[in-house]
């Protein structure tokens, strides 16, 4: 049974566009968020307030009957809201908002392929587009809900930006970060010369990874294990607000001993973890009432095979990922440590991410600690959750310097010298 909703929607309006703001996937003047109450009335961000300042007596509720109660105006977007819900009695929450890689999609008359990754594809589904109108026109409102009433739960607008909703806001929330993601990552991908997207037989293949059907009712937490879960936690929601990883996506773990670890849970927003969230995972099961990760036969298999690893972070950091969707090779020959940390780069085919989770296991090397994930995302294998981490981030931080490296020039590696030295002063002591 889904947990209660007890937040109320002024306040749910105002955390969420305070996200969407301070990760820049909006402006101070742009977007509008609302949500549908049980009885009909519309809660709706306002008109001509800073969305970087918003309070909860600055949203606006619309009655069923028409009628406006609050301090301000409604957003001028309302017609589209209301034409939405009018149209699809399965969404109750809708997110309106121009960040720049959607933008970039909709000036060019494009709507992402969310065949990239799985995930996508499952969250967002089939992309529409809707005709360019006049902002707060009742023309754009019937543009946009005649596209709505065929299916699709994201839609471009043309020359504007994106409208997404959802069953309720968290829902609608995480279809439009997955989709900015998606975006993202094929502007990424594609300044690297081209981009794989999944045909049917692998998104097919991504759906039968079996989910754990076996739980256990643990004992009392150690000190240990409650400060793992604590740290385990903070490195997950400090990786979120360096958009390491998304809501919706990335599964950390670390090791509690030899035979149990504890990881992040499936459909727990990334952002606002907590220790009590994540999973005990070992030989009798998963902690009973938690659904971990579908990744966890990946992250038993690793356990098992590689006795010094203790911490694994399997992640979708925009510009590493961009290299897993396409047939670059990422270099790490760049700085010292780059390669130090790194080491040579290899990729694990999609069909072993999502087969057989011993043959994923026999392809890694704790001595070589990252892999893509083909049209996956990344994987980071540690000694410890800091050590995994610190990876994680020298990783991306390669992989945007090597991207943003193309306009520039030819990249110009370390030669081979300067790696020998390399492996024997850090790498073999």
């Amino acid at each position: 049974m889904p947990e209660r909703d007890i937040q109320h929607p002024a306040d749910r309006l105002v955390a969420a566009m305070e996200r969407i703001y301070n990760y820049r996937m909006t402006t101070t003047s742009g977007g509008n968020l609302s949500i549908r109450d049980e009885d009909g009335t519309v809660w709706i961000t306002p008109a001509r307030i800073d969305k970087g300042a918003l309070r909860r007596e600055d949203i606006v509720a619309v009655k069923a009957d028409g009628t406006v109660a609050g301090n301000h105006k409604p957003s001028s977007e309302l017609p589209f809201h209301l034409g939405i819900y009018g149209v699809r009695p399965d969404l109750q929450a809708i997110v309106h908002a121009h960040p720049v890689a959607l933008v970039a999609f909709s000036i060019c008359g494009k709507a992402p392929d969310t065949r990239l990754f799985p995930k996508s594809h499952a969250i967002c589904g089939e992309v529409g587009f809707a005709r360019y109108a006049l902002p707060g026109s009742r023309l754009l409102g019937e543009r946009i809900a005649e596209v709505f009433a065929a299916g699709p739960s994201c839609v471009m607008l043309e020359n504007h930006g994106v409208v997404v909703g959802g069953a309720n806001f968290q829902e609608a929330f995480t279809r439009f970060e997955t989709l900015e993601f998606t975006a993202k990552t094929l502007i990424k991908a594609g300044a690297l010369g081209g981009v794989k997207v999944l045909g049917p037989e692998r998104i097919a293949l991504a759906a039968t990874r079996p989910v754990p059907d076996k739980s256990f009712v643990p004992g009392p937490a150690t000190s240990r294990e409650r400060a793992l879960r604590r740290e385990l936690c903070d490195f997950v929601r400090r990786g979120y607000k360096q958009r390491l990883l998304i809501s919706s996506q990335g599964t950390f773990s670390a090791r509690l001993n030899e035979k149990e670890f504890v990881m992040t849970p499936a459909g727990v927003d990334r952002a606002n973890l907590q220790p009590a969230d994540l999973v005990l995972a070992g030989p009798d099961g998963t902690e009973a009432g938690k659904t971990p990760s579908r990744a966890l036969p990946l992250h038993e298999a690793l356990y098992r095979r590689h006795p010094s690893v203790e911490a694994i972070a399997m992640a979708t950091p925009v510009n590493a990922t961009a290299f897993a969707v396409s047939d670059e090779i990422l270099d790490t020959r760049t700085i010292p440590e780059s390669y130090i940390f790194l080491r040579d780069v290899g990729t694990i085919p999609f069909e072993t991410v999502y087969g057989d989770p011993k043959a994923f296991a026999e392809l890694t090397r704790p001595d070589f600690p990252i892999s893509l994930l083909e049209n996956d995302g990344v994987m980071v294998l540690g000694t410890s959750l800091l050590d995994a981490f610190d990876r994680l981030e020298v990783l991306e931080s390669t992989a945007e310097a090597v991207i943003n490296s193309r306009p520039l020039g030819t990249v110009r590696p370390m030669g081979s010298d300067v790696i020998d030295e390399l492996v024997r002063e850090f790498l073999t002591k």
